[in-house]
C-alpha cells in the first residue's frame, strides 16, 4: 500500500467520526432546565405532579463514594423519593456510613444484599434485588460514585416522561484525576458521538443501536417489569449495553442525555482500577469478537496512523500531506469540542492519540483473558462465566 494510499484511508477513518460527531452533538442534549417544582420552565401553566422517585444505590466497597452520593441525592429539589441502598457484602465503612445517614433523614433505607447466586453479575443482582425494595412508580438506578446536582432527579425524570421511553439514561460529567484517567476516561464521550448513529437510536427500537451510561439509569416500574428488570442482563458486566438492549427486545424505546450538568462521576482512581475497570466489560462490546477487527482498523486508521504519517519525509513527494493535515484537523478540532463541552482535560485532548492506543490495548488484553480462561473479574469477584 503507497504513502498516498494511507494518507487517503487515515483521512477516511478520520472523517468517518468527526461527521457523525457533528451530527449528533445536535441530538444529544440536556434535559430541559425546570423552573418552579410543578411547573414546567416557560410554559406559563401547571406542569405534572411532583415526580415520586425510588433512587436505589448497589453499593460495595464504596466509603470513598457513598457519603457524598448520598448528600447529593438528598438535596434533590423537585421531587418526592426515597433512597435505598443495597449494602452488597462490603468489608470496609460503606453499611456505617449510610447507617449514620440513616439515622438522620429517614428517607434513606439500608437493605443487605442476600448471597450472589451462581451466574449473575453483583451489579445486576444487587439492582434486581433493590427494585424489590422500592416503593415508588419511577425508580432510578445510581452508581454510588455518582453525584447529583439538585435538580438532577427532577430534570431526569421530566425527560423520562417526555421521551416516553421505557428506560433513559444520563451521561454524567467524567471527573478524573491520574493520568490513565484523564488519557482514557473522557473517550467515553468522543466514541458515543463519534460511533453511534443517534438518530437511529431515537427513530427505531432495533437492539443495535441500544446504548446508555450504567451510571445512571431511570425507569418506570411498569416498563422494568415487562423487561424482567435485570434479571434479563443477569450475567452482563456492561449494563450499559445490555440493559437498553433487553427494553428494546421487549418492545420497549430507550433514550439517552446529556447529564454533564445534572451529574459527575469520578468512575476510577488509579492507572489499575481504570484498566481492570474498563477491561471487565470489554468483551460486551468493543471486544467483542465480531467487532474488534473494526474498532482496532477505525481507530488506528483514523486516530493514529496520520500522527505517524506526518514523520514520514517522503510524504510531501507523494502529494498525501494535504490528506494527513486535514485528517490531523479533523481530530483535534473535534477532540477540543469534545473536552470542552463536556469539560475534559486538555491534557487528554492533546495526547488523543496515545489515549486511544492505551484504549486498543484494554481491549486486546480482555481478549487475551477470555481466551486465557481467565475473564477479567471486579471487586474481589470472578466474571460469572467462571462461576
Amino acid at each position: 500500500m503507497t504513502l498516498l494510499t494511507l494518507a487517503s484511508v487515515s483521512l477516511g477513518c478520520a472523517a468517518l467520526p468527526a461527521l457523525l460527531y457533528l451530527w449528533n452533538t445536535w441530538l444529544f442534549r440536556p434535559p430541559p432546565v425546570l423552573s418552579l417544582p410543578g411547573r414546567e420552565a416557560g410554559s406559563g401553566t401547571a406542569g405534572p405532579a411532583i415526580p415520586r422517585i425510588s433512587v436505589l444505590i448497589p453499593a460495595r466497597n464504596e466509603e470513598r463514594s457513598i457519603g457524598a452520593c448520598l448528600d447529593s441525592v438528598l438535596a434533590s429539589d423537585g421531587v418526592e423519593m426515597e433512597v435505598v441502598v443495597l449494602d452488597d457484602h462490603s468489608n470496609d465503612r460503606t453499611a456505617a456510613i449510610v447507617r449514620e445517614l440513616a439515622a438522620k433523614d429517614p428517607r434513606v433505607r439500608l437493605e443487605p444484599a442476600p448471597p450472589l447466586p451462581a451466574g449473575w453479575c453483583g451489579k445486576q443482582h444487587a439492582c434486581f434485588i433493590l427494585s424489590g425494595h422500592a416503593r415508588f412508580p419511577v425508580i432510578t438506578f445510581l452508581d454510588a460514585d455518582v453525584r447529583l446536582a439538585p435538580d438532577g432527579l427532577a430534570r431526569m425524570a421530566a425527560f423520562l416522561r417526555r421521551s416516553k421511553a421505557g428506560l433513559v439514561s444520563g451521561f454524567p460529567r467524567q471527573e478524573t484525576g491520574t493520568l490513565l484517567e484523564k488519557l482514557v476516561i473522557p473517550l467515553i464521550h468522543w466514541l458515543l458521538l463519534g460511533f453511534l448513529p443517534m438518530a437511529g437510536m431515537r427513530w427505531t427500537r432495533r437492539a443495535a443501536f441500544a446504548v446508555g451510561c450504567g451510571q445512571w439509569f431511570m425507569t418506570t416500574r411498569a416498563a422494568y417489569e415487562q423487561v424482567g428488570g435485570h434479571a434479563a442482563v443477569k450475567a452482563s458486566l456492561h449494563d450499559g449495553l445490555s440493559l437498553p438492549r433487553a427494553y428494546r427486545r421487549a418492545g420497549l424505546s430507550t433514550d439517552i442525555c446529556d447529564a454533564t450538568d445534572l451529574a459527575v462521576c469520578r468512575m476510577y482512581r488509579s492507572a489499575s482500577e481504570v484498566w481492570f475497570g474498563l477491561a471487565k466489560n470489554a468483551r460486551e462490546g468493543m471486544a467483542a469478537t465480531s467487532q474488534i477487527g473494526f474498532w482496532t482498523v477505525i481507530l488506528l486508521c483514523g486516530q493514529v496512523l496520520p500522527l505517524i504519517l506526518l514523520l514520514c519525509p517522503l510524504l510531501v513527494w507523494v502529494g498525501g500531506l494535504p490528506a494527513v493535515l486535514a485528517a490531523i484537523a479533523l481530530i483535534y478540532v473535534v477532540r477540543a469540542h469534545v473536552a470542552i463541552r463536556f469539560r475534559q482535560s486538555a491534557l487528554g485532548e492533546l495526547l488523543h492519540p496515545i489515549g486511544v492506543l492505551i484504549l486498543i490495548g484494554i481491549q486486546w488484553y480482555a481478549i487475551y483473558r477470555a481466551v486465557a480462561g481467565r475473564p477479567v473479574g471486579w471487586k474481589g469477584r470472578t466474571h460469572p462465566a467462571n462461576t
